[in-house]
């Protein structure tokens, strides 16, 4: 059986599974409640920017798919 992991090893864990960088982590428990949020803030920020870039990406793929065989 999996031992359970402390508030800190379940944070640190969040944090990495959420793209942060072990600095990051180490950072994270000293700052301030509302540094903290901020942080957070802009790392979902940076995900979703992330996700909308490969999205367009992914339409433009898209679009040659359809113009190619389309063009068949």
């Amino acid at each position: 059986m999996e031992k359970a992991m402390d508030p800190g090893e379940l944070l640190a864990r969040n944090l990495r599974d959420a793209g942060c960088t072990e600095a990051e982590i180490r950072r994270f428990p000293a700052l301030t409640p509302e540094e903290q949020l901020r942080f957070l803030t802009r790392q979902r920020a940076a995900l979703l920017a992330a996700l909308h870039a490969s999205q367009e990406r992914i339409d433009c793929l898209d679009y040659l798919l359809y113009a190619m065989k389309k063009g068949r």
